[in-house]
C-alpha cells in the first residue's frame, strides 16, 4: 500500500491530534518511545468482523508507534497490562449503529452497537485522535511518533443517515475503503441482485406478454403500450406477487425488492387507474395502492418503489410498514441547495414524511452526459443532505458517476464524510483533501475549486443540469477568460510537483474536466484561443496544437488511469477521441458550404437557439445535443443551402446524432437535391440509415450521411432527413422522436 509519512517526532506535539503530553494525568500513554503497556481486548463474542477491528487497530499502531500491541479475547486478558477494550461497551447501551470512544481508569474503549459499528469506531478513532486519513484506495497518510499521549476522551456518535452509499467504484471495488469511510460497498445492500430498481418490465418482459395480452400494459391515448404496467389489472398483481415470490425464494437472503415503474413517464391512463389518481390527487395512488398490495404477501420482507418522476408527488394512500419509498430528485437544478431551487423535491419530500418514516433517498452528483464536464455542485452535497437528514430519511445513495469522472477521488471522499456526518465543515473537509491527496499541488486546486463554485454562483439564472453539457456554460462559468485562468492554476499545480511524479499523476488527472472542457470550446470555436483550426505565419490552416495537446494528454492520462467511459450511454474514451479526430478531419476539408445562408423549411425545436445557420458555421456538434446540433421534434427535416452562385459539387455530407435513452434516432433515410433557381431540384441520391433502430443499438453514437456521386451544377442544395417514429417497445413509445443534425459539408 502507498503511504504518505509525516515525520513528526511526537503526536503529542500536534494540537491537530488531539493529543497532550504525559503530564496529563486525565489522559493515557498508550506508546511511550516505542513501547506499549496495552493489548487489545475483544469484549462479548469474538467474531470474526470484531478480529479484524482489533487486527486493524494494531496494524496502524505498530506503522505510527513501532509498538505491536497483543490481541486477546475477554477471557484471556493479561492482569497487569492496561487494556483497549474493543466491542461491547457494557455500560453504555448503543444503537446498532452507534459509536463510543472513551477512557475509563487508565483504559481505553472502542465500542460499536454491531460489529460493523465497532470498526467504524476504530477508524473514527485513528482519523479523529492519531490524525489517520485515507484519501483513495491507495492512497493513505498515517503520522510516525515513538510516543502516543491522548487526553481523557468521551465521544459518542450515532449517525441519522443508517444507510449510506456512495455510487463510486473506489468503494464498490475497495470494500476496505468504503469501511474506512464508512459507506456501503454495494450500490444496493440487501436487495434482490436482479430486481433493485425499474422492474416492471422485468416481472411482464413485453416479449413474452405484449402481443398475447396487451391488457397488461399502460392504455396511451386509444392504444396500450409496454411502457408501463396497467396496476388495476388483477392479472398483473398476480404474475409480480408470483415473480416476487419466485425472487425471494431464488435469493432468500435478500430482504429487499424493488417493485417500480420502468424509466419513463409513459404511465397507464385507462380509466381504472386514472379514477384511483384522480381520487389520490397524484398518479403516485395507483403505485402505492398495487405495491401494497404485494407488500401484504410479504410481511417479513421489504418492497422497495419509486417516487420518481411522475409518482413523485406524495398520494393519500399510506404505504405499509414494509414498503420503502425511494425518493428521487432528478429534475433538480444542481446551481443551489434543494431547498432553494428545487422547492417542489422539497415539499414533496415533507409530504412522503407524513406519510411514511420508511424514506430512501436517490440523490444525484455529476452530470451523466459528460462525466468529465466541471460540475461545480460541490457546495450544494452538504446543504442537501441536511435537508434529507433532517426528514427523516435514513437510506440515502448519492448516484455518482461509478466510472471515473471529474475530481473523482475527491467527491467520492466528500460525499461518504458528509453522509457520514453533515454537520463537518465542508471547507476543512476541502483543504484537508486536497492538500492530503495532491500535497504542495492541493492549494491550486482548491482555489479552482473554489473560483469556479464562486462564478456559478455568481450567475443567478444558471441551471446545472444532469443531463446537460459544458457548452452551455461557454458564457458563464467555463468562459474563454475563465478557462484559461483555470488551465493556468493546474499548470502552476503541476509545477509545484513535477519533483513528484506519484502527485503529478494525480493532479494530471484532477485537470481532465478543464481539459475537456477547453476541447468542447475549441470544437465550438468560441474564440482564438480556442478553435480548431489557426493560421500559421504563412495564412494557412492548420489544426490547433492546443487541441493537438489536450487530446494526447488525454488519451495518455485515460489509457493509464482505467478511464474508459465518457457518460452514463457508454460512449466510450476511444469513441470521443475517434469523434473528435473526425471532427478535425471534417473541418479541414474544403466545404464550400460553410457560412452560407441556411433556409429551414420544417421547424427547429429548442437547440442550437433553433437556428439554421448552425449547420454551416463551422463549430462541430459533440456527444451531446445541447452541443451545436440543430434539432426537430416529431418532424423531419428539411432545408435548403444557398452557395451564393452555381458551383460544380460532388460531395454532400452531414452528421447525425443518436441518444436513444432520449428518444433521439438517426433519420430512416437522407435525400440530397440541387437547384439552380430554388425551384426545380434534381434528387442527387438518398442515403438509407445503414444502422436502423433496433433494441440493440448503440445508445450514444454519431453517424455521418456521406452522398458521393459525378458532377452536378447547383446552386441551392436541398437536406431532406425523414425522422424515425420510436417504436412501440421503446420506453417512449407514443412519444415523438427527436432528429439532430449538424454541419452540412459540400464539395
Amino acid at each position: 500500500m502507498k503511504m504518505l509519512k509525516a515525520n513528526i517526532k511526537t503526536l503529542s506535539l500536534l494540537l491537530i491530534l488531539w493529543t497532550f503530553t504525559s503530564c496529563n494525568r486525565d489522559g493515557i500513554e498508550l506508546v511511550h518511545e516505542g513501547q506499549s503497556n496495552y493489548e487489545i481486548v475483544i469484549m462479548g463474542r469474538a467474531t470474526e468482523s470484531q478480529h479484524e477491528s482489533a487486527e486493524i487497530l494494531q496494524r496502524y499502531l505498530y506503522e505510527i508507534s513501532g509498538a505491536k500491541l497483543g490481541i486477546v479475547e475477554e477471557a484471556s486478558q493479561t492482569v497487569e497490562k492496561q487494556k483497549i477494550y474493543l466491542g461491547i461497551d457494557y455500560e453504555r447501551h448503543l444503537e446498532a449503529d452507534g459509536i463510543s470512544i472513551r477512557t475509563l481508569d487508565k483504559n481505553l474503549l472502542l465500542s460499536g452497537g454491531s460489529d460493523k459499528a465497532t470498526k467504524y469506531a476504530v477508524y473514527e478513532f485513528l482519523e479523529r485522535y492519531l490524525n489517520c486519513r485515507w484519501y483513495a484506495p491507495e492512497v493513505e497518510k498515517i503520522p510516525v511518533s515513538k510516543t502516543i499521549d491522548l487526553p481523557a476522551l468521551d465521544y459518542v456518535y450515532t449517525p441519522d443517515i443508517t444507510t449510506r452509499t456512495v455510487h463510486s467504484r473506489l468503494f464498490y471495488d475497495n470494500p476496505d475503503y468504503a469501511e474506512q469511510q464508512k459507506v456501503t460497498h454495494e450500490s444496493f445492500p440487501t436487495y434482490v441482485p436482479s430486481a433493485r430498481v425499474h422492474t416492471f418490465h422485468k416481472f411482464l418482459p413485453e416479449e413474452k406478454f405484449y402481443k398475447s395480452h396487451p391488457e397488461y400494459y399502460a392504455l396511451r391515448g386509444d392504444q396500450r403500450l409496454p411502457t408501463q404496467l396497467c396496476l388495476t389489472n388483477p392479472n398483473v398483481l398476480a404474475i409480480v406477487k408470483d415473480s416476487v415470490a419466485s425472487l425471494f425464494k431464488q435469493y432468500p437472503e435478500s430482504q429487499v425488492i424493488s417493485v417500480s415503474q420502468d424509466d419513463n413517464q409513459q404511465h397507464c391512463q385507462c380509466d381504472n387507474c386514472s379514477k384511483i389518481d384522480e381520487e389520490e390527487g397524484s398518479a403516485a395512488g395507483s403505485m402505492i395502492r398495487f405495491v401494497n398490495e404485494v407488500a401484504v404477501d410479504f410481511p417479513d420482507k421489504t418492497i422497495s418503489t419509486l417516487a420518481y418522476q411522475y409518482t413523485r408527488k406524495p398520494c393519500k394512500t399510506k404505504p405499509l410498514e414494509n414498503v420503502l419509498i425511494t425518493l428521487t430528485s432528478i429534475e433538480c437544478d444542481r446551481s443551489a441547495p434543494i431547498a432553494e431551487k428545487c422547492m417542489d423535491f422539497a415539499n414533496d419530500l415533507i409530504g412522503w414524511g407524513k406519510l411514511t418514516q420508511n424514506i430512501r433517498i436517490w440523490d444525484y452528483t455529476t452530470q451523466f452526459t459528460n462525466f468529465f464536464a466541471p460540475f461545480p455542485n460541490i457546495h450544494t452535497l452538504q446543504p442537501n443532505i441536511l435537508l434529507f437528514r433532517e426528514n427523516n430519511a435514513k437510506w440515502v445513495f448519492e448516484q455518482h458517476s461509478n466510472n471515473p469522472s471529474e475530481l473523482f477521488e475527491l467527491r467520492s471522499y466528500i460525499t461518504a464524510k458528509l453522509l457520514w456526518n453533515p454537520d463537518q465543515n465542508l471547507d476543512a473537509l476541502l483543504t484537508d483533501f486536497t492538500i492530503g491527496y495532491y500535497e504542495e499541488a492541493g492549494i491550486y486546486i482548491k482555489e479552482y475549486i473554489d473560483e469556479i463554485h464562486a462564478k456559478l454562483k455568481e450567475d443567478k439564472d444558471f441551471f446545472l443540469f444532469l443531463y446537460g453539457d459544458p457548452s452551455e456554460a461557454f458564457s458563464s462559468y467555463l468562459s474563454p477568460d475563465l478557462l484559461s485562468k483555470y488551465s493556468q492554476l493546474f499548470d502552476d499545480a503541476e509545477k509545484a510537483v513535477a519533483k513528484k511524479p506519484e502527485i503529478l499523476a494525480r493532479v494530471k488527472v484532477a485537470r481532465l474536466g478543464v481539459d475537456i472542457a477547453e476541447l468542447e470550446a475549441s470544437r465550438k470555436n468560441i474564440n482564438d484561443r480556442y478553435r480548431l483550426l489557426i493560421p500559421n505565419e504563412e495564412g494557412k490552416k492548420i489544426i490547433n496544437p492546443l487541441v493537438t495537446t489536450l487530446l494526447d494528454n488525454f488519451k495518455a492520462i485515460s489509457a493509464k488511469n482505467d478511464i474508459t467511459l465518457m457518460n452514463e450511454m457508454g460512449f466510450t474514451v476511444t469513441e470521443y477521441l475517434a469523434n473528435y479526430m473526425s471532427a478535425l478531419e471534417v473541418i479541414r476539408m474544403p466545404n464550400v458550404a460553410m457560412g452560407k445562408k441556411v433556409v429551414t423549411i420544417t421547424k427547429p425545436k429548442k437547440y442550437a437557439k433553433e437556428d439554421p445557420m448552425a449547420l454551416t458555421d463551422g463549430a462541430l456538434g459533440g456527444s451531446s445535443f445541447y452541443a451545436n446540433w440543430l434539432g426537430y421534434e416529431g418532424n423531419d427535416m428539411e432545408v435548403v443551402v444557398d452557395l451564393g452562385e452555381p458551383m460544380n459539387i460532388s460531395t454532400i455530407s452531414l452528421a447525425f446524432l443518436q441518444v436513444t435513452n432520449h428518444i433521439v434516432f438517426f433519420p430512416e433515410k437522407v435525400t440530397y437535391s440541387g437547384s439552380l433557381d430554388n425551384q426545380h431540384f434534381e434528387n442527387f441520391g438518398t442515403i438509407n440509415n445503414p444502422f436502423p433502430l433496433t433494441k440493440e443499438s448503440k445508445v450514444n453514437d454519431i453517424q455521418f450521411f456521406k452522398l458521393d456521386f459525378n458532377k452536378r451544377n447547383a446552386r441551392y442544395i436541398k437536406v431532406q432527413a425523414k425522422n424515425t417514429n420510436t417504436p412501440y417497445w421503446h420506453h417512449a413509445a407514443g412519444l415523438p422522436s427527436w432528429l439532430f443534425a449538424d454541419e452540412i459539408i459540400i464539395n
